[in-house]
């Protein structure tokens, strides 16, 4: 061995007892991640396609509504449009008059009209000059003839009979009067309101709803002018009237409530109801719309002012807790206005519930799919943990026994194969280096760069005795068995109680106690340590004996000091050691042995440090070490025997 023993000064470390502070923060796995994001884009086209359905359930529901009242109302339209195209053509015949010879034409073409058109209660014409011929379905059929001449009014009813249904007997019977009744009247059609007027107007009018006399219930009529000149050149002005029971419309609006669950009604100019399907009589007087349904519609209506009854509207309408479905309409011709309405549950009811169900099921597929994502993300997951979990192993270089991680996934085996060859390097390295020293390094933190501190540790150098004649002597791959073999029992040793092995050195060792990190008692531990080295050095002797092999006796010289310990070498080859006096009188006191015929040597404050504690013997005299200007005071360790 060298005679002078010298390393590197070190940088300085923190201390050992220092507190190592590691952030920790949120942090989620890749499976967790992966789940999150297809959960929330799932959820956000779940719901966003649940808010299109119903936007679209909504919207059908408000075409079907829409549907249900434009039949109503074209139906009402064309009602209306039939009477209006009769009296349009009446008023158009040339022969048209209420009195002589033109007359009895007349008649016979008022009676032919209301034969063809069932919906007409009643159709006749009037001139200025106070006559008047109508053609009346109701209470009975009969063509009624009013005649002025001066201030004398005459009356005349012609009774017909009721035509054949088929329509197929003599048209000459079909106009056969049964009787004939004629007397005084007070009736004047030039003041009658539809006279008045269509005459008024100059054009074709509908009249409000009134009290029709023959039937003794609501009715409308619509009346046309026409003028025309007599046979002397004088200007008349004749006027078509036809004349219709809202009962006729009370069936043409029941055909919403016949098409659904929905109802609507017909109310006048003055807001009166002429017409309902929410009742199963027809409408005999004027009322106004103040209960139930269409009191709250008609409210509304109210409420927008002149726009509720001047455009077409739709809305929604909460009664007694219940959606409603509202379409309203102007009919233009006369100033009427239909409303309908709809409960929402009966016109979409089934749809809302389909959509319902539809989103429960997605949601159902989307929980199945979540639970099969997790399971699949675990089988991703799971192995990469198993890998950071062998990769921590190897980065504290626990490198025996390290788990192998088959997957089917090619990137996780591409990286348990980089792992098991990082591993596999790192075993082959881990013996050139002091591999305990290096795990309490970065264990406690310390910087790998050049540094050092100083700490108060116990230094121990070993020499086996004679070695180099034992070396000599035998063919050196025995040699290298033999001293492999009591490396290996030494590095045990010194283990077991605390050591670290700083470096070989060819047949000798240094070990430190107290370095890298504290260690309380560190004198009894390296003494201990040295017992335990000769009792199982005597027994490994003894196996090499019955082998042929010469023995080794081992040396051992042990100091406590201050020394500096760190981290020291180049910038790409660094070594931890400890450097000063101390180390030096070690190896000078481990010298020392063959001097004196000892095997175990200490100085006297590693002997104080023992606390007598085990057996030791005072060297009487103080020792010169070599290379040394003081003498020391060494204490030989006894074998306990």
């Amino acid at each position: 061995m060298a005679d002078d023993f010298k390393h590197p000064g070190p940088a300085p470390a923190p201390p050992a007892n220092a507190p190592h502070i590691r952030l920790r923060r949120f942090r989620v796995d890749v499976g967790t991640i992966i789940c999150a994001v297809a959960l929330l884009q799932s959820l956000l086209l779940v719901a966003f396609g649940y808010w299109g359905a119903e936007k679209l359930v909504s919207k059908v529901g408000e075409s079907a509504h829409k549907v249900n009242h434009d039949r109503v109302e074209d139906n009402i339209l064309a009602f209306l449009s039939k009477t209006e195209g009769l009296v349009r053509a009446i008023a158009h015949t040339p022969d048209l008059h209420p009195a002589g010879h033109d007359g009895e034409q007349t008649a016979e073409l008022l009676w032919a009209a209301l034969e063809q058109t069932s919906e007409l209660d009643s159709i006749g014409v009037g001139s200025d000059d106070g006559h008047f011929l109508m053609a009346m379905r109701h209470p009975v059929s009969v063509v009624r003839q009013v005649l002025r001449e001066g201030r004398t009014t005459t009356e005349t009813w012609e009774y017909k009979s009721p035509p054949d249904s088929d329509g197929d007997e003599d048209p000459r019977r079909r106009y056969e009067t049964t009787r004939i009744e004629a007397f005084r009247s007070e009736d004047d059609p030039v003041h009658q309101d539809w006279f008045t007027q269509a005459e008024k107007a100059q054009r074709a009018v509908w009249t409000a709803p009134f009290v029709l006399p023959s039937m003794k219930e609501l009715g409308v009529s619509h009346a046309r002018p026409s003028r025309r000149q007599d046979e002397e050149g004088a200007t008349q002005t004749l006027v078509a009237v036809a004349s219709v029971s809202l009962g006729h419309l009370s069936n043409l609006v029941r055909l919403f409530g016949g098409t659904g669950h929905g109802h609507s009604a017909l109310l006048s100019a003055d807001h009166h109801v002429i017409a309902r399907s929410d009742q199963p009589h027809s409408v005999r007087v004027l009322e106004n719309p103040d209960d139930g349904v269409l009191g709250a519609l008609h409210a509304h209506m109210l409420a927008n002012g002149s726009r509720g009854w001047t455009e077409d509207m739709a809305f929604g309408l909460v009664h007694e807790g219940q959606h409603y479905k509202v379409q309203t309409s102007r009919i233009a011709a006369t100033d009427w206005h239909l409303v309908s309405w709809e409960p929402e549950e009966a016109l979409l009811g089934a749809l809302h519930r389909n959509v319902l169900w539809s989103l429960l099921l997605v949601l159902a597929f989307l929980a199945i799919a979540l639970f099969i994502s997790l399971r699949l993300s675990k089988l991703v997951t799971a192995p990469i943990e198993n890998l950071s979990r062998t990769a921590r192993r190897i980065g504290r270089l626990e490198l025996d026994d390290l788990p192998r991680e088959s997957s089917r996934v090619l990137e996780i085996q591409h990286l348990n194969q980089a792992l098991d060859d990082s591993a596999r390097s790192l075993r082959a390295f881990r013996k050139f280096v002091p591999v305990d020293m290096i795990r309490q390094l970065i264990a406690e933190g310390h910087a790998l760069e050049p540094n050092g501190s100083p700490r108060r540790v116990t230094a121990m150098f070993t020499d086996v005795e004679g070695f180099t004649a034992i070396a000599e002597s035998m063919p050196a791959d025995v040699l290298m068995r033999q001293l492999t073999d009591y490396f290996n029992l030494a590095t045990r040793v010194f283990a077991r109680h605390g050591g670290v092995i700083d470096k070989f050195m060819g047949d000798g060792i240094m070990v430190l106690w107290g370095a890298p990190s504290d260690l309380p008692d560190a004198e009894h531990r390296a003494c201990v340590a040295s017992l335990e080295l000769h009792a199982e050095m005597t027994e490994l002797n003894r196996r090499w004996q019955a082998e042929g092999l010469q023995p080794f006796r081992t040396r051992i010289g042990m100091h406590t000091g201050v020394v500096i310990a760190g981290v020291l070498g180049s910038s790409d080859r660094l070594s931890y050691t400890a450097l000063g006096d101390v180390i030096n009188a070690a190896s000078r006191i481990e010298g020392t042995n063959k001097q004196l015929g000892t095997r175990t040597l200490m100085s006297e404050t590693t002997f104080e440090g023992l606390g007598g504690r085990l057996a030791t013997r005072r060297i009487e005299e103080q020792v010169e070490l070599r290379g040394r200007q003081t003498r020391m005071v060494l204490y030989e360790l006894l074998d306990p025997a």
